[in-house]
């Protein structure tokens, strides 16, 4: 039996891996390192699919070393001691390339047993995972690593992995493939980045096309849904958040409506509603305060609907989020208010605030002297509010969008400022 397509297609040589431009182009540091044939240890942060393991066997290649493989959700520090046993031996006279994959799944404890192995010397060693390093590795092993970051693949740069795909699986079945027009690229933009698996569509695609014709419909009945990356713990749900989030704070629906499509097709319906609320309040706020019922109302019924019709009104309430005014006066004036609390910088409430309903003997001005605004010409009267430690203290700054200034003028009215 054949091994699988990708694995026959498999690169060989630096110039034949699809992507990765930012760190193997000419000139890049990466393969400036590796073309130097002097290899430090490694950490190949990145999703997967888009050629970490094909690199690594490489590095090996091109460095004479002995490569070994192991993943961390399987193998135990004493995998690793057996692989030492080869140092020095007919079994490795260049040396030791191990090649450790998923590294994340490894404990503090395993991982900082590596750390004997890397300070020795006595293996090379490329850790591959596709979680943010700086977050799951042990800040030994880093400092002992050069991190480098692999992006996913275009789909442009895809389209040249499946078309050499379709033209080397022809040839080993002595078939021309007719090709319909636009096919290459729906497959590689629903690999959703992923090299490997748009290879691997083509392996079924050729198995289903028998006579040879690949039409729009039949490669559309293989790849099914997109591809698209969604980790709900991982770096591409956060990513993909923070995009939703910031897009609507930056008044752009088109995008905000683009990352919505997103969490939705990944059935994420809680995230794409509790950062709709957070961005209602937070970004729009005072600017336009009617907003966060409606916002509120338009959830409601998302959620109580469900998907796919929960679209409708999270789209609508997305759009006016995104091209509502824009006022952030009201998380200023809240982070700003507890950056004091956090500091100590409070006091007692003030006398005139507190809940007193007597005075005890050892008050010597007795009585409470509250003034209530509403017995006063437009409910309003000058009044400490404020602990005395702090009672010049200024949180809250009108925004520069109407309803804010509309009010600032209102209140500058009655209290006689400018």
């Amino acid at each position: 039996m054949n091994s699988p397509l990708a694995d026959r297609l498999r690169p060989q040589t630096l110039d034949d891996i699809v992507g990765q431009p930012h760190l193997l182009g000419k000139g890049k540091a990466l393969r400036e390192i590796i073309e130097s044939g002097d290899i430090p240890n490694l950490i190949f942060y990145g999703p997967s699919g888009i050629g970490k393991t094909t690199l690594a066997n490489i590095i090996a290649k091109e460095t004479d070393k002995r490569l070994y493989k192991l993943n961390a959700t399987t193998a135990s520090i004493n995998d690793i001691r057996d692989i030492i046993a080869d140092v020095d031996t007919l079994m490795a006279p260049n040396g030791i390339l191990l090649y450790l994959d998923e590294i994340q799944y490894f404990n503090k404890k395993q991982q900082q047993s590596l750390l004997e192995f890397l300070e020795s010397g006595s293996i090379t060693m490329i850790a591959s995972t596709t979680e943010n390093p700086y977050f799951y590795v042990y800040n030994a092993v880093i400092s002992r690593c050069t991190v480098f970051e692999f992006k996913s693949v275009t789909p442009e740069e895809i389209a040249k992995a499946v078309e050499r795909a379709f033209r080397i699986v022809g040839e080993e079945k002595k078939i021309t493939y007719d090709i319909e027009d636009g096919v290459i690229l729906d497959i590689s933009r629903a690999a959703g980045g992923d090299v490997r698996k748009a290879i691997n569509t083509v392996e079924l695609i050729s198995l289903a096309a028998k006579d040879g014709k690949v039409t729009a419909e039949l490669a559309s009945e293989i790849t099914g849904k997109s591809a698209m990356r969604y980790d709900r713990a991982g770096d591409d749900h956060y990513d993909i958040i923070s995009a939703y989030q910031k897009s609507m704070r930056g008044s752009d629906p088109d995008a905000a409506i683009h990352y919505l499509a997103r969490l939705l097709e990944a059935g994420d319906l809680i995230s794409a509603v509790r950062r709709l609320l957070v961005c209602a309040c937070e970004d729009v706020g005072l600017a336009y305060p009617q907003i966060i019922p409606i916002v509120k109302a338009a959830c409601d019924i998302a959620l109580q609907v469900g998907l796919p019709e929960a679209q409708i009104p999270l789209a609508d309430a997305v759009i006016l989020v995104a091209t509502s005014p824009k006022s952030n006066s009201g998380v200023t004036a809240i982070e700003t208010a507890m950056a004091d609390i956090e500091r100590g910088n409070s006091g007692a409430i003030p006398r005139t605030l507190q809940n007193k309903h007597f005075d005890g003997e050892d008050q010597d001005v007795k009585g409470q002297f509250y003034k209530y605004p509403h017995s006063f010409p437009n409910h309003w009267l000058e009044q400490q509010y404020l602990p005395d430690a702090i009672k010049n203290v200024h949180y809250y700054e009108y925004g520069d969008n109407k309803i804010e200034q509309a009010t600032k003028a209102y209140w500058d009215a009655i209290k006689g400022t400018k």
